[in-house]
C-alpha cells in the first residue's frame, strides 16, 4: 500500500508519524533484512528494491501527489529513512539521495514542463535518481570545478568526469551541475537534467567502498555529450546557489541517516548486554556497560531533537542552512561513536559479520563525510553564528 500523509499541514503528528514508521518498517524487513549480508559481500546494488520502493511511496515522499508523489512533509520523510537505515544503511542512503538530491532538484527549480516530465517516474521509482556536483578535484571547492557545459545555439555540449556519484551507473535521470563561466568567478555553473543513454555519457569507476557497499557510488563521464536548452533547470550561472539550497535539505537527509545507523547499533547493544551472561549475571548490570548504553541513549535523544527542529523549520519555508548543518554534524559524529560502542559491548562478536553491529561501524564513516564533510559543517555554523 502506497504511503499518503494525511497531516497535509506536515506539523508534527505522532499517529502520522506512526502509520509512516510501520510502513517503512514492514518494507525493510520484508525486502530488504533477508538480503543485508548477501548485498554487502558481493557489493550489489539492489536497483529492483528501490523500484519496489517506489510503489510503497517511498521514492517520491516529498513529492506532491500531484505529480505522483506521497505528498509528505520532511518528519514522515525523516522517519521512513530511520526505519529503512536501522536495517540497511545502504539502502537507506540510497533511498535519501534520490528524494532530497536529484528529485528535490528538479521538484524545486524545474519548471511545469520539467516536473511534468520527470517527477512522476521519479516519485513512483520507474526512474532511479543521481545528483552530480562533485568532481575528482573539486569537493567543497565547486566553483573552481572543471566540467563544463557550453551553449551552441539551442544546444550544451558537457565535457568532464563526476565521481563519487550515488547511482552513477545505474541512474535514470541525473542532475548534474556543469561550469559555464569563468573558473572561480561567482555564478558559473548551470544545472542540467541528463537522461541515461543519451550519446557522450558513460559510466566510469564503480567505487570499492568501506561501507555502504549496497549503495551505488560510481563515476559519470561526459565527452562531448550534447542536451537541448530544455534540459537545463534555472537560469545560466544558478548551479551552485541551487545546489547550496539543495543541500541544505540533504544534510537533514543525511543526519536521518546517522539516526538511523545509531538507533540501530542503540538497540542491538541492549538486547545483548541483556542477554550476555558473565560472572553469573548480563553484562548490562556493569557500570561501564552501563553508562555506555545511558549516553547512546542521551545522545541519540538530542539527535533527533536536532532533526526535528531542522524538519520544522524546512516545512515552514525558512532558512534552514544553520540547523541542517548542525544536526547533520552531531548526527554523523555521534553515528560513528554509538556504532564504535556498540562493537566494544559485543566484544568479539562485535568484530565478526555474523553480529550487526559490525556493519554499522562500516556504514557510519560514510555520515561524516557526505553532503560536506564534518569540518565543512563547522565551517558553515560558525560563518552563521559569527554573521550574526
Amino acid at each position: 500500500m502506497k504511503i499518503k500523509s494525511p497531516n497535509v499541514s506536515h506539523a508534527y503528528n505522532k499517529d502520522s508519524l506512526k502509520l509512516i514508521k510501520d510502513s517503512a518498517k514492514d518494507f525493510a524487513l520484508q525486502y530488504i533484512k533477508p538480503y543485508v549480508m548477501d548485498w554487502d559481500e558481493s557489493q550489489h546494488f539492489p536497483k529492483e528494491v528501490l523500484v519496489k520502493s517506489g510503489e510503497y511511496g517511498f521514492m517520491g515522499m516529498l513529492v506532491p501527489e500531484s505529480y505522483g508523489g506521497s505528498g509528505l512533509g520532511y518528519h514522515e520523510y525523516v522517519a521512513s529513512i530511520v526505519e529503512i537505515s536501522k536495517i540497511d544503511p545502504s539502502i537507506g542512503l540510497s533511498i535519501a539521495a534520490h528524494n532530497s538530491l536529484c528529485t528535490n532538484h528538479i521538484l524545486k527549480f524545474g519548471n511545469e514542463s520539467q516536473k511534468n516530465k520527470w517527477l512522476t517516474g521519479l516519485a513512483t521509482g520507474k526512474y532511479i535518481g543521481a545528483w552530480g556536483l562533485t568532481e575528482p578535484n573539486t569537493g567543497s571547492d565547486a566553483s573552481k570545478m572543471s566540467s563544463t557545459a557550453v551553449k551552441k545555439g539551442n544546444k550544451w555540449v558537457l565535457n568532464g568526469t563526476k565521481n563519487f556519484i550515488t547511482h552513477g551507473k545505474s541512474g535514470d535521470i541525473s542532475v548534474v551541475v556543469f561550469r559555464t563561466g569563468l573558473v572561480g568567478e561567482k555564478n558559473n555553473s548551470t544545472a542540467f537534467v541528463i537522461e541515461k543513454g543519451i550519446r557522450g555519457l558513460q559510466s566510469g569507476k564503480k567505487e570499492n567502498k568501506l561501507g555502504m557497499r549496497a549503495s551505488e557510488t560510481a563515476e559519470m563521464i561526459f565527452q562531448d555529450c550534447i542536451i537541448d536548452d530544455s534540459n537545463r533547470l534555472g537560469e545560466v550561472g544558478e548551479g551552485f546557489k541551487q545546489s547550496m539550497e539543495i543541500l541544505d535539505g540533504g544534510r537533514i537527509s543525511i543526519a536521518a541517516l546517522s539516526l538511523g545507523i545509531a538507533k540501530g547499533a542503540y538497540e542491538a547493544s541492549l538486547k545483548y548486554s541483556n542477554e550476555r551472561i558473565q560472572f553469573g549475571k548480563p553484562i548490562s548490570s556493569f557500570q561501564a556497560i552501563s553508562f555506555k548504553l545511558a549516553d547512546m541513549a542521551t545522545e541519540i535523544e538530542a539527535a533527533e531533537l536536532l532533526i526535528k527542529n531542522a524538519s520544522d523549520k524546512i516545512n515552514n519555508s525558512e532558512s534552514v542552512t544553520l540547523e541542517s548543518a548542525m544536526c547533520k554534524l552531531f548526527a554523523s559524529e555521534l553515528c560513528v561513536k554509538v556504532s564504535n560502542d556498540a562493537v566494544q559491548i559485543f566484544g568479539g562478536y562485535g568484530y565478526i559479520k555474523d553480529f550487526p553491529v559490525e556493519k554499522y561501524l562500516r556504514d557510519s564513516k560514510l555520515c561524516t563525510i557526505g553532503e560536506g564533510t564534518s569540518e565543512i559543517q563547522k565551517l558553515v555554523i560558525s560563518r552563521k553564528i559569527l554573521s550574526k
